[in-house]
Parts: C-alpha cells; sequence; structure tokens
C-alpha cells in the first residue's frame, strides 16, 4: 500500500514553566508541553561558519529548524551552547556528508567528556523519485547522549572536532537539554521479559521471550516489564489485551522496524514509557516497516514512547477506536509520524513532539473508510522535510487545535484540508472540520511541480468539490515565507473550495500575500488581521477558470489589497524571507534568567512560555539578534494574557555588531494590562537599522525581575 504523498504539492516551544505564585495559571497555547528546552546553534558561539536562512529545497539550510545552522569543518571548530537550565543528556540534530559515520566530540564547562557523541548518514540523505518533485532530503539526523553528569543553567557545553572527529564536516542544527530521571523501578507483579529469557545486550533475538511474557501476562492479568537494556525484537508481536511498559524511554531500548504487524488488533493495548528504534535506511511503501503497522484494536494507549528511525511511527488500518497517542516523541522517520489510515473513530493525538519526519509528519487518510470525530492537539511539529506538519485527507468531523508547527520543506504547508485522493475508495471532507488555536511558524514552501507555492494553511479541493464546513478559528501565521491562507484545487480540474469561514487569528508576515485563491469556491473572513505583507492583501486566479468568492465580514485590518494581473511574484523582500515579526524564531539572549525562564522563551511565537531574570537585582537586559541588520522601528513586547497588571520600566537600545549600543527609546514605565492584552508597544519616530535589539529592564512593579513572553521587532 503506497503511503500518501503531495504529488502536486524554534521555532519550537520550550520546556513549558508555572509563572510566578502572584500570577494565575497558564494553559499552553499552542503545542506540546515538552521536558526538555531546544537551543539553536546559531545563538551559540562559534568559530565554524553560521549557514542560512534559506528557503531553497535540498540545502541543508532549507531542512534546519529555524533555516539556519552551523557548519563545523576542520579541526578545532566548535559551537558552543550555553544550558538553559539543569540537564544530564542532551539530544543533537546534526547532519554529516553522505556515507558518512564516526564521533563528535562533547565538552561541559571546558572540560572533555569519555564518551562522545556518535553521528552517521545512515538514516539520511533519502530519494523517492516516484514523487514528482521530490529531491534527496532528510539530511538531518539526531544523536542523544547522557552526560554522565549534571549541568546547571549558565554552564558551557560545546561540540567540538578533534583529531579523531573524521566525519565531517558536521552541521549543527540545535541540541535539546534534559534532566532524564533515573530508570523507573518493576511495578509489582509485572512480568519481566529478561525473566522469560530476553538478552539486556541487544546480541539475541528477545521475540520469543517477549511473546512468552505477553501471554503469561495477559492470562495473570499483569504487565509486562521491560527492564532497562537494550532488547533486539525483530517481532511481530501480539499485545492484545496487555500493558508493556518499560524503565523510561531513555534507558528501556527495543530495537526493532516491525514490531507490532496485524490487520485488526483485539485492543486493549496499553504500550508505555520505552524505545523503539529501528533501521530503516530508505523509504519502502510496500514494507511495513512500521513501529506499528494496522491495527492496535480498540480502547488502547500509546504514550510515553520514543520512536526513531522507521518508515512509519503508527500507520493505522482496521479498529483503532478511542486509541490515545500522547506524550511521545517521533524522530527521523523516512515517511509519515502517524497516519490514521481511514476507519478511526475518536482517536486522540495529542501533546506529542515530531521532528524530521519525511512526509506529513500526522495525517488522517480517510481510505476505504472515513476518519470520524478524532483530535489532533496540542503537538509540536518540526521540519516535516517533504509534506505537511497535519493532513487532513477527507474523512467526517476531524479537529485539528493548539498545535504548533514550524518549517515545512518542500511539497506541504503547515496545516492542509485536503480531498486529494491518493487512492481509492477515499471518502471526501463531510461533516464540520475545526481548525483551531494553532501557531505555524515558517510554514508552506514553493512547490517545484507548480512553479508557486503552497500557503502555511492549505484549502485544497484536489480530487473533488469541498462541500463540508471547515471552519479556521484564531489561528496564528508567523513568518511564512509565502502565503498565509491558500484556495486551491491541487489536480488542476478547478473543483470548487466552498463553505469555508476563517474567524479571528492573525498573519504576522507572508512573503507574497495573505489570502492565495487559485480555484472556485468561497470563503467568509472576519476580525482576521494582517502585518507585514510582502506583496498584496489577496492573490485572486481561480485555474482553469471561474470565481473565488471573498466575503469580507468585520473587523478584518492589513489586507485590504488585490494583486493585479496572474502572475506569481517573489516574496516582496526579494530573499524568500517575509517582513513581519523580524525576531520570530530568532535566537536571544539575557543578562541572566532564573530557573528555566530561559530568553529563548521570548522569540518562540508562545505568549504562555516567558523570560524572567535572575530575581532582586537591576537592571536587567534581553536581546535578539535578527541575523543580519534590518530596518527597526517598532517594538511590541508581550506578557501572558492571564498574568495580572504591571509596569515595567524599560529602555529600548540597537546596534549593528553586538558591541556598542545606541539608546533607541529612553526607560520609561511601560504598563502591561490584562485588559489590553498584556502588551507594551514601543514605536520609534523614524526607522533605524539594527541587528542587535535589546531591552533594559530597571523594575518592575509586578516581580522583582525582567519578565518578557514575546519580544517581537518589526520594520514597519
Amino acid at each position: 500500500m503506497r503511503l500518501p504523498v503531495l504529488l502536486a504539492a524554534t521555532l519550537v516551544t520550550a520546556a513549558v514553566t508555572a509563572p510566578p505564585a502572584t500570577a494565575a495559571p497558564t494553559r499552553v497555547l499552542a503545542g506540546a508541553s515538552l521536558p526538555f528546552t531546544i537551543v539553536e546553534a546559531e545563538a551559540g558561539a562559534t568559530n565554524g561558519q553560521r549557514i542560512g536562512p534559506s528557503y531553497t529545497q535540498g540545502s541543508l539550510a532549507s531542512e534546519a529548524s529555524g533555516r539556519q545552522a552551523v557548519t563545523l569543518g576542520g579541526q578545532g571548530q566548535y559551537v558552543e551552547f550555553t544550558a538553559p537550565g539543569t540537564a544530564n543528556a542532551i539530544n543533537v540534530a546534526y547532519s554529516v556528508p553522505d556515507g558518512r559515520q564516526g564521533t563528535l566530540s562533547v565538552y561541559v564547562n571546558g572540560q572533555k567528556l569519555s564518551q562522545s557523541l556518535a553521528v552517521t548518514a545512515r538514516y539520511s540523505y533519502v530519494d523517492t523519485p516516484w514523487i514528482p518533485g521530490s529531491r534527496t532530503h532528510k539530511f538531518y539526523d539526531h544523536s542523544r547522549l547522557q552526560l554522565g553528569r549534571t549541568v546547571n543553567g549558565g554552564d558551557k557545553i560545546r561540540l567540538q572536532v578533534d583529531g579523531e572527529n573524521t566525519a565531517g564536516p558536521y552541521t549543527i542544527d540545535d541540541v535539546e537539554f534534559e534532566h532524564v530521571a533515573g530508570a523507573a523501578a518493576k511495578p509489582a507483579n509485572a512480568i519481566s521479559i529478561t525473566d522469560r529469557g530476553a538478552d539486556p545486550s541487544g546480541n539475541g533475538d528477545s521475540t520469543g521471550a517477549l511473546n512468552a511474557a505477553i501471554n503469561d501476562a495477559r492470562g495473570q492479568g499483569v504487565p509486562v516489564w521491560i527492564p532497562a537494556g537494550r532488547f533486539r525484537i525483530p517481532g511481530p508481536i501480539n499485545p492484545d489485551g496487555v500493558t508493556i511498559r518499560g524503565a523510561g524511554h531513555w534507558h528501556s531500548v527495543v530495537l526493532s522496524h516491525h514490531f507490532i504487524d496485524r490487520p485488526n488488533g483485539g485492543g486493549g493495548v496499553r504500550l508505555h514509557d520505552f524505545a523503539v528504534i529501528g533501521d530503516v535506511t530508505e523509504r519502502v511503501d510496500e514494507r511495513p516497516d512500521n513501529f506499528v503497522n494496522g491495527s492496535l484494536g480498540p480502547n488502547s494507549v500509546v504514550s510515553g514512547m520514543w520512536l526513531q528511525h522507521l518508515k512509519v511511527g503508527l500507520w493505522l488500518t482496521g479498529n483503532n477506536d478511542n486509541l490515545i497517542v500522547e506524550n511521545n516523541r517521533f524522530y527521523d522517520m523516512t515517511a509519515d509520524g502517524l497516519n490514521l489510515n481511514g476507519s478511526a473513530w475518536n482517536i486522540q493525538v495529542r501533546n506529542n513532539f515530531l521532528r524530521n519526519q519525511g512526509d506529513d509528519s500526522l495525517a488522517a487518510w480517510s481510505l476505504h473508510a472515513p476518519n470520524r470525530n478524532s483530535t489532533f492537539a496540542n503537538n509540536t511539529i518540526i521540519q516535516p522535510n517533504l509534506a505537511n506538519g497535519i493532513a487532513i485527507y477527507g474523512g467526517t468531523d476531524m479537529t485539528v487545535r493548539d498545535n504548533y508547527i514550524a518549517d515545512t520543506n518542500a511539497l506541504g504547508s503547515g496545516i492542509a484540508i485536503s480531498n486529494q485522493a491518493f487512492a481509492s475508495p477515499f471518502h471526501p471532507l463531510a461533516g464540520t472540520h475545526t481548525v483551531s488555536g494553532n501557531t505555524l511558524v515558517r510554514t508552506g514552501a514553493l512547490n517545484p511541480n507548480w512553479g508557486h507555492p503552497h500557503g502555511a494553511i492549505r484549502v485544497d479541493s484536489y480530487n473533488s468539490a469541498i462541500n463540508a464546513q471547515v471552519r479556521f478559528t484564531g489561528n496564528r501565521l508567523i513568518a511564512s515565507p509565502w502565503s498565509g491562507y491558500q484556495f486551491v484545487s491541487g489536480g488542476g480540474a478547478g473543483h470548487p473550495a466552498s463553505n469555508v469561514t476563517v474567524d479571528g487569528g492573525s498573519i504576522e508576515g507572508a512573503g507574497t500575500f495573505a489570502v492565495q485563491a487559485e480555484t472556485q469556491g468561497s470563503a467568509t473572513f472576519t476580525n482576521v488581521t494582517a502585518s507585514g505583507i510582502g506583496r498584496a492583501g489577496v492573490y485572486n486566479c481561480p485555474y482553469p477558470g471561474g470565481t473565488f468568492t471573498m466575503n469580507r465580514g468585520a473587523g478584518n485590518s492589513g489586507w485590504e489589497s488585490t494583486w493585479s494581473g496572474c502572475s506569481w511574484p517573489e516574496p516582496g523582500t526579494g530573499t524568500g524571507v517575509p517582513e513581519g515579526n523580524l525576531a520570530a524564531g530568532r535566537p536571544a539572549s539575557a543578562s541572566s534568567q532564573n530557573q528555566n525562564y530561559s530568553p529563548g522563551n521570548s522569540t518562540d511565537g508562545n505568549v504562555a512560555s516567558y523570560w524572567e531574570s535572575a530575581n532582586n537585582a537591576f537592571p536587567q537586559s534581553l536581546t535578539v539578534d535578527l541575523g543580519s541588520s534590518r530596518t527597526v522601528q517598532r517594538v511590541v513586547l508581550k506578557l501572558p494574557p492571564s498574568w495580572g497588571s504591571r509596569t515595567q520600566t524599560i529602555a529600548l537600545q540597537g546596534s549593528t555588531d553586538g558591541g556598542s549600543y545606541g539608546q533607541l527609546a529612553a526607560a520609561t514605565g511601560r504598563t502591561f494590562d490584562p485588559g489590553t492584552g498584556n502588551t507594551a508597544t514601543i514605536t520609534l519616530p523614524s526607522a533605524v537599522s539594527a541587528r542587535y535589539v535589546r531591552i533594559v529592564v530597571s523594575a518592575n512593579t509586578g516581580w522583582p525581575a525582567g519578565q518578557v513572553s514575546e519580544f517581537e521587532v518589526y520594520s514597519s
């Protein structure tokens, strides 16, 4: 069965931390609550080469988070990170040239560790020539390492090319810093697979031992235990009615790329807290090289898993009703992270982290039977390197809400709502589909098959008209390299896309247009605000003909103009990088931080996460690096909307070189009032040129520290 592909076609939420005790609790506005913090390489100190930003398909920079990375060439080159908080483990996103493998040295506060970071190109450089427009992709991979010690916030972790490191040049994208708990204890009455003969060294085949433990546990009504160790389990297994639990996914590792494979599971499966790491080096759609291929059966749970180097994490057909997939990590697949491949009812996919998938990160494809009443919520998705962040292909009454998606590449959008069939029998969109509260950063891509792009959000009547109700509410589109919302019939037949409403939300920077309409149909927009639009508010050129009707309700602003003619322009800046919030996803630094309230939280697009300085020690500064000298005229500072009112005394400074700063706005009390969004805006009387923009906080009536949840910089 062929996997779905689009033939026509940090920024990252940091670990969520609680606000000060005087503030009301906040909820995660978009994305997953993560137990680690990501620090970008371009924000570190380096004598290597910073690359990017780039949106050119097939380039190392274009597949990096934030579209930037650092390349280390010869001996002695390094990139050094400042630990954002207490950590004892790292997970590094890196790339080395095709065909190479080896190590990279790791230093903590100048001391070289005895253990090094393993690197390989084995799982990279994937080719899919049967997908029109695709090129070699998936340049990056992830390697994790327990440091053998605890580092504290402010400590220095260096990745360096030493004499023994010969796999380079090494390109480092970012590092996840995590404090990993020790191995969990075996639950009472659980049956350990080592008691049935499993080999924790990873050398022997432990499939028989695991199946024996499952059969015994099913008969006794107790869990199966996978202790710390590495267990080779080629599989497949039959876990019906059984809980399988590990000591934690950093400790209990299953080596398998064919773990569960059956068309109709019996259900009641509960899989918790272990890693399944495969050895899939290419994408072959006919092979079931997946963690789950087919069905777990109804009322099952997959939680706390680490899934890596597979074709697909979960390719779900058959009966999977009421399945919960939560708190998992998906890395480095050659195809989808998870695909609901028809017959899915009431499935909840929530609070997962997906990085570097080779197709759609999360998809619902209604083949053979419709997916119904299922939800993708509060997931964080970074760098799907071929297709979409989240795609709904047909189905009934699906929900996509509160997700964070960044840096899509090549043939995809951040979110796609589509009637692209791929195969038959396909069940088109029906009922009401709800897409709400999502944050999309640098999403959308130039489609090489079309010569013009996908928008950050795409509504695609590819094979048939869209007659279902499609509701977009309160979505935030940031720094879209091309357009914001797109309406298209990707198969070229001009099927109408109708019954669409867009209510609220914002488009904060788009290289070309706020709305890109290329088929028949209609949509109603109310309360949609836009800024930093590169060319015009609307491009309206249905193909092969007909009319797309823009119904403008109340409250819209910033996208009133319409592009003249139907020639397709380059982005307004001429570089592929939109204006809008120039600080979105950019590296930030500070004079200090309190606990894990790191400066990177101020540019992550998540108003619930924030930077806080050391307490009772003014003045404090927060600086964002725009990457190059840019025109700056307005700065917007935000605090979480549920916090109480406070006034911070803030001055604004700018610099072109990071050494000498000039004052842009004098120190003044700036009030953050929840009644007006807890936002303070500093508008300069005339534009200035600056690469580094800094605020200096000298007082705060609400807390004895500097506090900012979003630091936004605009050129106009």
